[in-house]
């Protein structure tokens, strides 16, 4: 009799665990913070300013899915604590958009983490890590974020302008696809001036 509870108990289980995949997509696992590099000697004062959102890239990213992705902006603003205000600037819906953080420092220069956290009902962790950047081309941020226990990650290729040569977009997909993401799961936003352009 025990056995056979035992067996019943199992099986239920395994159908729980079944239903609750289905309900949920299959996202590609996030790295630990250890496999992902952090810009040396970081420059708070120099990266801050105006990006263009190059090349985007995420575990709930999806070229099929999103369709056709517009470019938008995200401006670093320094704060005298060297935290960041971030304001990012996007079209959605035929209006412009725009979406206020902090950034604030940590211990490791170039790494953040979301200022205000319980403000976001749900976010748990959100930690953001400057990758690489020269500060007056491009920049490769890592953003990872715990929801409903649930792990994301992205990868953003910044430019300080909409275009970036050749060679820095490939560096991005190999970076992307070093961390498990595959050609779906990285997209190059078009550009547009509508919002992303108004000072």
């Amino acid at each position: 009799m025990a056995l056979h509870l035992l067996w019943l108990s199992l099986t239920l289980l395994g159908a729980l665990q079944t239903q609750a995949q289905d309900s949920s997509p299959n996202l590609i696992p996030a790295p630990p913070l250890t496999r992902v590099p952090l810009q040396r000697n970081f420059r708070a004062d120099q990266f801050q300013g105006k990006w263009y959102v190059v090349g985007l890239a995420g575990n709930a990213v999806s070229q099929t899915e999103d369709g056709q992705f517009t470019m938008y902006t995200t401006n670093y603003e320094l704060k005298k604590d060297r935290s960041y205000n971030v304001t990012s600037t996007l079209l959605r819906n035929q209006t412009c958009q725009y979406f206020v953080r902090t950034f604030v420092r940590t211990s490791r220069p170039g790494q953040f983490r979301l200022g205000n956290i319980r403000a976001y009902p749900g976010l748990q962790r959100y930690t953001v890590r400057v990758v690489a950047t020269d500060y007056t081309q491009f920049a490769m941020v890592f953003f990872k974020k715990v929801s409903q226990n649930r792990g994301y990650f992205k990868v953003t290729l910044y430019g300080r302008t909409k275009e970036l040569p050749q060679e820095l977009k490939e560096n991005f997909s190999h970076f992307a696809k070093s961390l498990g993401l595959t050609d779906d799961n990285i997209v190059y936003p078009v550009p547009i001036d509508t919002c992303i352009d108004d000072e």
